[in-house]
């Protein structure tokens, strides 16, 4: 778990790799419905080339905004994947976030680096070790299927890192119209972060196409689909309020969303 959360801190804007989850559909109707959801890191977007992410902090909240179960959990050397039961009307939101701290030190002249839980930290670092830097990194990827009529009771946002407060509903996306979001950062609007949206299938074409977006001082920031299809949004930010002593933080968000045709 500890090597992977290290790519999902890795994974936003400025870097290669990104992580996503890819629902099999986000808007459905009917009874008994059931969606899987793919889980991966990867430098092509919603491609399976990289490795897969894990599936231990996985969370999902439903309409009623109550923790739900994923389903059929399976990883593979290139992607997880695992179902949701939709069981009753409404949106959902699957997720997964974790902190670890990353520390780069020297040790008897060697440059050394380890990675892991907040709690060992001060076990695994030793006590005589020099030019210590420390970040601790706080990540979030998600993405959003709705049964029916969509409602915004999963969307609540938890107050921890950077989260997507939507103005816009995210299984409301449609090409040509303008979406507006607020980027929070532990609750409160994060002013001036930069935003990256992409386009999947990146692959087929010569150039990325990708949006580049910064938050106004009310977090808030707008998107005009240029065509329908499926999309990834990542912001990430850094500042001084790690809960580690003497670390930097960084905080890093992730978003899959589907816009469909006019």
């Amino acid at each position: 778990m500890v090597a992977v959360a290290a790519s999902l801190a890795l994974s936003g804007p400025a870097a290669a790799h990104r992580a996503w989850m890819q629902p099999s559909s986000t808007v459905l109707s009917g009874e008994d419905v059931w969606v899987t959801i793919d889980a991966a890191i990867s430098n092509d977007l919603f491609v399976f080339e990289h490795m897969p992410m894990r599936l231990d902090s996985v969370t999902v909240t439903g309409p009623d905004g109550s923790a739900m179960k994923a389903e059929n959990g399976a990883t593979g050397r290139l992607r997880s994947t695992f179902d949701l039961h939709l069981t009753r009307p409404g949106t959902y939101r699957a997720a997964t976030a974790g902190e670890f701290v990353f520390a780069s030190y020297k040790l008897d002249g060697q440059q050394k680096r380890w990675r892991g839980r907040p709690e060992n930290l001060e076990r695994e670092v030793p006590k005589e070790a020099t030019d210590v830097s420390i970040t601790q990194s706080v990540s979030r990827t998600e993405t959003f299927v709705t049964l029916g009529k969509p409602n915004t009771e999963a969307l609540k946002a938890t107050g921890r890192g950077l989260e997507l407060s939507p103005e816009t509903h995210p299984n409301n996306l449609v090409a040509g119209e303008k979406a507006r979001f607020v980027l929070l950062l532990d609750g409160a609007p994060a002013a001036n972060v930069e935003v990256e949206v992409v386009r999947g299938g990146g692959r087929y074409r010569d150039k990325v196409g990708e949006i580049k977006l910064k938050t106004e001082t009310d977090g808030s920031f707008a998107v005009t689909w240029p065509e329908a299809g499926l999309y990834w949004l990542g912001a990430e930010t850094q500042d001084d309020k790690a809960s580690v002593p003497k670390a930097r933080r960084r905080a890093v968000y992730n978003a899959t969303l589907e816009v469909l045709p006019p």
